[in-house]
């Protein structure tokens, strides 16, 4: 499947398109013919049997015994509730803002990249080639909001990080979106490698992508991190005319983790 070139962010890829029914056979059809005709032949024996009995009472709506435990536990036994930094759903429902990263001492608001804070949905599909797809895309899997920090540092680098977060469903959008994004980095015209996983993140990788050159320009190294966590989807690029270390982006991706 093609994938469209992204621009100052990178391109998702659709998720697959559900499996086609599979037609019902003359088999299939003929059982449900029999079943109807069945039915119908049993529904005159059917009325004349119930008639006779007497009415079964229905059982009640209130059942304890489904409860569990069957028993409460003893006072002073019941588990504690989770911690602020063991829920991570709790923590990930209050200001998002405050889970990015913190800027490294010394450096500066980035000049040309997003400004930090709340980053609107628009904004963020216009950094894809195709805008309308993302925007689709996100919509599809209830994105909820995004969060973002940038920074400059040294002559001309810059970092960003997004935290992609999406509401609740039976396909978590947060991972259809890191899948997505890291399905095709290991095409040649992106990172052309299969990336490093980040320590303790389960899903996430990070990539060095092969050093840009043009004449007449500088050359462009790029780094770049993708994980998820819970709902959220963390995408972290680094972009410098010199060379990014893998301890760049993996210690900056672990960092973020760390916050999570």
């Amino acid at each position: 499947m093609p994938v469209p070139e992204p621009g100052p962010a990178p391109e998702p890829v659709p998720a697959p398109a559900p499996a086609p029914r599979r037609r019902a056979g003359r088999t299939v059809a003929l059982i449900a013919v029999a079943a109807v005709l069945g039915l119908v032949g049993g529904t005159a024996v059917g009325y004349g049997i119930q008639a006779e009995r007497e009415p079964t009472p229905l059982p009640a709506l209130n059942q304890p015994g489904l409860a569990y435990p069957a028993k409460p536990l003893p006072k002073g036994k019941e588990p504690a509730p989770l911690s602020a930094a063991e829920d991570h759903q709790a923590k990930a429902g209050g200001d998002l803002r405050k889970l990015l990263v913190p800027r490294p001492a010394g450096a500066r608001e980035a000049e040309f990249g997003p400004r930090d804070g709340w980053y609107d949905l628009s904004s963020y599909a216009a950094g894809f080639k195709d805008e309308g797809w993302m925007l689709e895309f996100l919509n599809e899997n209830r994105v909820r909001r995004i969060a973002v920090r940038s920074w400059d540092t040294g002559e001309n680098r810059t970092t960003s990080v997004h935290l992609v977060q999406f509401r609740a469903s039976d396909t978590p959008g947060a991972v259809e979106h890191a899948q997505g994004q890291q399905s095709y980095m290991p095409e040649k015209k992106f990172a052309g490698n299969e990336g490093d996983p980040i320590k303790g993140s389960g899903n996430g990788r990070y990539y060095l992508y092969p050093v840009e050159r043009k004449a007449g320009y500088l050359d462009l190294y790029h780094a770049r991190a993708l994980f998820q966590r819970g709902d959220l989807m963390v995408d972290i690029t680094i972009y410098d005319t010199k060379k990014i270390s893998k301890s760049d982006i993996r210690s900056l991706a672990e960092k973020q983790l760390e916050r999570l």
